[in-house]
């Protein structure tokens, strides 16, 4: 038996069609022409849809989209990187255009349940989910099911407010803040080996912190020290709010490797109270790219159950 996961994010959208327990058997990728907003990505969607659902007759759609959203209704409050998706009735208009259930959640809450049951989170209990792409999300996945909040959301872990002037989590953290800082970094340090391999690029530099890591690198080291610093202190909160077994990081920043998750890992215990140190256990996703999409899948299968 299959089933259609969707993913919609800032960059990325990606549909495909799999089983319950995680395996992909076919998968449509294309990037996000932000300029063209929520009714470019869904004319996106259109196109391929028919196809997928004519070859593989999925019995239920899952989606894990960037952004609040009222999981109950399906109805999206908003993108906080594509405009067009305000008071959007997302479920509906995927209803009409499949003829198949649909269930749709937070693109984090939809990560969390894909690694809780198939992927690093797998045998813990509470997982809790950060996502560091082009924002930061977080979700949290406690006896197999994902905690909601009061609708529109919860655990928007990239909200936090790193002090009283309103700096958050995302805002230092997140991929796009990545980009700015090695920029800066570069700008203070041309002859840097990381300021070479960014030559040129205008956007994405994190692409390529991760060789300049390999390198030995020290501009890349110092600034990967202090993101991976920033992000151990939003995760403190999450620790003494939640207390989670497993803590999964993922996103695109997350595949600069295990140096990522040993700086979260080796700071977190400073900003933790006594009794909870050392903290949880910190893990890479195991699902890589594909914990929004094998969540999607799960989340359509939990749906039409």
């Amino acid at each position: 038996m299959s089933y259609l996961g969707i993913e919609i994010g800032g960059t990325k959208l990606q549909l495909v069609v799999g089983t319950a327990e995680g395996e992909i058997l076919s998968r449509v990728r294309a990037e996000i022409d932000v300029p063209s907003g929520g009714e470019g990505i869904r004319r996106q969607m259109a196109e391929s849809l028919p196809g997928l659902i004519r070859e593989h007759r999925p019995k239920a759609v899952g989606v894990g989209f960037g952004g609040p959203v009222d999981w109950q209704t399906g109805v999206i409050c908003c993108s906080h990187q594509v405009s067009g998706w305000h008071d959007f009735p997302l479920g509906a208009w995927l209803r009409e255009e499949t003829q198949l259930p649909v269930a749709v959640d937070n693109d984090a809450n939809v990560a969390a349940l894909g690694e809780s049951l198939h992927g690093s989170g797998r045998g813990s209990n509470p997982v809790f989910w950060i996502n560091m792409g082009s924002g930061i999300g977080g979700g949290l996945v406690v006896d197999g099911r994902v905690y909601h909040g009061l609708r529109p959301g919860e655990t928007e872990v990239g909200h936090l407010r790193l002090d009283k002037s309103g700096d958050t989590l995302e805002a230092r953290c997140s991929g796009w803040a990545v980009d700015r800082r090695i920029r800066q970094a570069v700008a203070q340090n041309p002859e840097c080996r990381l300021a070479a391999l960014v030559m040129g690029f205008m956007k994405g530099e994190a692409r390529f912190l991760k060789a300049a890591l390999a390198e030995n690198d020290l501009v890349a080291m110092d600034l990967l020290e202090a993101v991976g610093d920033d992000l151990a202190f939003g995760l403190s909160h999450v620790v003494h709010l939640l207390h989670p077994e497993t803590i999964v990081v993922g996103g695109g920043l997350s595949l600069v490797g295990d140096s990522i998750r040993t700086v979260i890992a080796s700071a977190l215990p400073q900003y933790l109270m006594e009794a909870f140190r050392p903290g949880p256990r910190i893990v890479l996703a195991g699902l890589k790219e594909d914990s929004v999409t094998i969540g999607a899948l799960a989340l359509a299968a939990s749906g039409a159950a």
